[in-house]
């Protein structure tokens, strides 16, 4: 049981983290942490994948992330509400994951309900 309380403290202490960063965002964004942090399965090489969906995005995504002042370990995947929409309809693995079993860290854009939200 030991094993799994440490692994249950990490992940715990990543979303803390996550979720902090998130709340300093200086803009209006919806932002999901996702991927092996977000499912459960993450090993001592995972970095902590954070969607951040936002309308105050200018310039392309690398524009984007050279905006943001991102902890170490982070994967930031930087999208524009129509982007994400465009990867859902087109059921992109990566918008799929984000709304079957991404955590919503902050929600001012509301568009997006059907996450498990903050654990």
């Amino acid at each position: 049981m030991e094993v799994v309380e440490e692994r249950r403290r990490l992940r715990e202490k990543a979303v803390g983290v996550a979720s902090n960063w998130a709340r300093k965002i200086p803009f209006k964004a919806t932002v999901i942490l996702i991927g092996s942090y977000a499912r459960g399965d993450f090993n001592l090489w995972s970095d902590i994948d954070v969607l951040l969906i936002s309308e105050d995005f200018k310039g392309g995504p690398v524009g984007r992330l050279k905006s943001l002042d991102m902890p170490p370990n982070f994967q930031i995947i930087p999208l524009t509400p129509s982007e994400f929409q465009r990867l859902l309809m087109k059921k992109n693995p990566l918008a799929v994951e984000a709304i079957k079993s991404g955590i919503i860290l902050r929600n001012d854009l509301k568009f997006i309900t059907s996450t498990r939200g903050g654990e």
